[in-house]
């Protein structure tokens, strides 16, 4: 609440300074020409060429800048595409302001073709000026919500990393595990070697690979497929699990740890392991996105009710995942007619 009446302020702040700097302007150019002054704010904003040809292109140019030009071109790093789309859109701003002037400027009057492209220059340069600020602002105000958020992960850094031992090496999972693998040791002796030391590249990859910034994303693939072959030691249905991946990891980096809480959920909260499909995990990976989806059954019986699936909790893999894919990732969370689905989408060719 607080930052929102900050940033409510700061451009309040803005357009005021903005407005008595036109205001000033305005006094100046009458008490020069020593012409009347006519009465009210209405008529000295609203019915002067400068609030046509400075304050509206300035708004409006602004906050299309502000709003729309930030979030989908400079915070995605496409510098050409914001450089066009702002030309185009200040040229047009500037037009329609010089547009609105030839309507209400005085009657019988018509630009030649030198006074309309120096008019439009001028307004385009003024509102191109003001739409370089909305960009500015945006970019302060996101950086400073960046290292709040920043603080915030540090001070919870602790409760993270326990979060994450506990999701991802969830000490029942590893007992199950272990467990299913000795009483394999008695029937097929080189499955359960192959089991163990599926365990031990998870260990392996748990405790040296994360620690790293990012991480191949086919290494976190082959970490994934060995987690859900050892959860699939637990049932003697073969079509538990539905794992799919569709498209070319090769190349591509992301943080570590992004869906394994996810999927850890997922096999916790799906309890019938006799059905087909009870889980469905699926990667679609191409050279603009990583699209993960995963879904699970689960009995509406059940004494707690339905599953939240918190694992490490919704609200810290979202700051998370604001905090390491800012304007570059959409998580969708749906829990309806049994089925609890996760759908996180990764844009970006590096990710």
């Amino acid at each position: 609440m607080a930052k929102r009446t900050v940033i409510i302020l700061l451009h309040v702040g803005y357009w005021l300074l903005y407005g008595l700097l036109i205001s000033i302007f305005i006094f100046a150019i009458r008490h020069a020409q020593r012409s009347a002054f006519p009465s009210g704010f209405f008529h000295i904003f609203f019915l002067s060429p400068l609030f046509w040809g400075a304050i509206f292109p300035g708004v409006l140019t602004f906050y299309t800048f502000y709003f729309f030009l930030f979030s989908r071109y400079l915070q995605r790093k496409r510098f050409f595409n914001l450089f066009v789309a702002g030309l185009g859109g200040t040229t047009a701003v500037a037009l329609m302001a010089v547009g609105i002037l030839t309507i209400t400027g005085p009657s019988g009057k018509v630009y030649s073709p030198g006074e309309f492209m120096a008019m439009t220059a001028i307004i385009g340069l003024v509102a191109l000026i003001h739409g370089i600020i909305g960009l500015v602002m945006r970019g302060f105000i996101t950086w400073y919500g960046d290292i709040r958020l920043k603080d915030q992960l540090n001070k919870k850094n602790y409760e993270m990393e326990l979060a994450l031992v506990k999701s991802q090496i969830n000490p029942h999972f590893l007992f199950n595990t272990l467990n299913n693998i000795d009483v394999l040791i008695g029937k097929d002796a080189v499955k359960a070697s192959a089991y163990l030391n599926k365990l031990s590249d998870i260990m392996r990859f748990m405790l040296y690979e994360t620690k790293t910034g990012k991480i191949p994303l086919a290494k976190e693939l082959t970490y994934i497929g060995k987690y859900i072959d050892l959860q699939k030691i637990r049932t003697a249905n073969p079509n538990y699990v539905n794992y799919q991946v569709e498209g070319d990891p090769a190349d591509i980096m992301i943080e570590p740890m992004l869906f394994i809480p996810f999927i850890e959920n997922a096999f916790k909260h799906a309890e019938d392991k006799k059905i087909e499909d009870a889980i469905r995990i699926r990667f679609l990976i191409d050279k603009q996105s990583i699209t993960f989806r995963c879904e699970n059954r689960f009995s509406p019986h059940r004494k707690e009710g339905s599953p939240d699936h918190s694992g490490l909790g919704n609200g810290l893999i979202k700051k998370r995942l604001t905090l390491l894919y800012p304007g570059r990732h959409e998580l969708y969370i749906d829990n309806a007619q049994e089925t609890y689905s996760a759908k996180l989408i990764l844009h970006g060719n590096n990710h």
